[in-house]
């Protein structure tokens, strides 16, 4: 597996742009509504002059008709915010004997929005964890920034360690993010979402956090959808390994397929229900699609909704 990112398998876009469907803050002028009205863009309203003001934006033609002073009022536009979170555990090495796996395809579909966001001038940054939070970065637009987490990607894109076990503390490190991310943002989370199922209703607390602060989500379920969800393995006998345990166990797929499958659909479906219900955007990632693929579907799913 190369360490380092080939900028020519970024993903394509074309004039595709990311909008964000809130409104969100920050301080260059860009593609985005901002909450906050200002003198510098574009006309939004007139309102009464109030005496006193400056008379540098009264509209002097709308008073010759009216004869009643009025100012004009502006909407600036604003850049976006995007955090880029990523989960690391040794999950998302799987599968470990081929370059393509989970984490790859999260780096690189990470890097293909900090290229686009880069070209609309949006600030980015980036948050990586395992059982603690990583990496936590703000969102910043300078070219410096971006190198930056070029060179933080790239150390991602490591071959799987057997004897190297990383968990994800999901629930606890989503937390800290809202807490962190101190203005509104587009936040863009890459998981496998292999965590705890008795902890799913504390998931979903977490990403209402996020939701509570203002942020819109975005849930990336990357997925070995051959391997993980349709358990197509060959009819013969195989040692599974829990790659972030360790944990060993020997089985016929055949035996506990019907079972498996079942079981692993009803758990992603009720999450991605869930997200429904909580106004979360969920889209399914598998990476025998390839990111670009996955990408693009969701841009222009994105683009005909808004």
């Amino acid at each position: 597996m190369s360490n380092t990112i080939h900028r020519g398998k970024l993903a394509q876009f074309g004039n595709l742009e990311i909008l964000a469907k809130q409104v969100v803050e920050g301080f260059i002028t860009g593609l985005h509504k901002s909450p906050f009205h200002g003198f510098s863009v574009e006309f939004a309203e007139h309102r009464l002059y109030n005496k006193g003001e400056s008379t540098r934006h009264i509209d002097w033609k709308l008073y010759g008709r009216t004869e009643k002073l009025f100012t004009k009022k502006y909407e600036e536009e604003t850049n976006l915010r995007c955090q880029l979170v990523i989960d690391c555990s040794t999950s998302m090495l799987y599968p470990a004997d081929t370059d393509e796996n989970k984490l790859e395809f999260s780096v690189y579909a990470a890097a293909s929005i900090i290229e686009l966001l880069r070209k609309q001038r949006d600030a980015v940054g980036i948050s990586l964890f395992t059982d603690k939070l990583n990496i936590h970065t703000p969102a910043k637009s300078s070219q410096r920034h971006h190198r930056y987490l070029y060179s933080e990607l790239e150390k991602l894109l490591t071959q799987f360690d057997k004897n190297e076990h990383k968990t994800a503390s999901t629930v606890d490190c989503l937390h800290q993010i809202a807490e962190q991310c101190h203005t509104r943002s587009l936040i863009v989370i890459f998981s496998d979402l292999l965590d705890d199922p008795t902890k799913l209703d504390e998931f979903f607390q977490a990403l209402q956090h996020l939701k509570h602060n203002k942020h819109e989500v975005i849930l990336f379920h990357v997925v070995d959808k051959s391997a993980e969800i349709d358990f197509a393995f060959e009819n013969r006998p195989y040692q599974f390994v829990d790659m972030e345990t360790g944990e060993k166990i020997k089985l016929q797929p055949s035996q506990f397929k019907e079972n498996y499958t079942k079981a692993v659909n009803a758990y992603f479906k009720d999450i991605e229900m869930r997200c429904t219900d909580y106004r979360i955007d969920f889209m399914p990632a598998n990476i025998g699609e390839g990111f670009n693929e996955v990408l693009l579907k969701y841009m222009l799913k994105r683009q005909k909704l808004h």
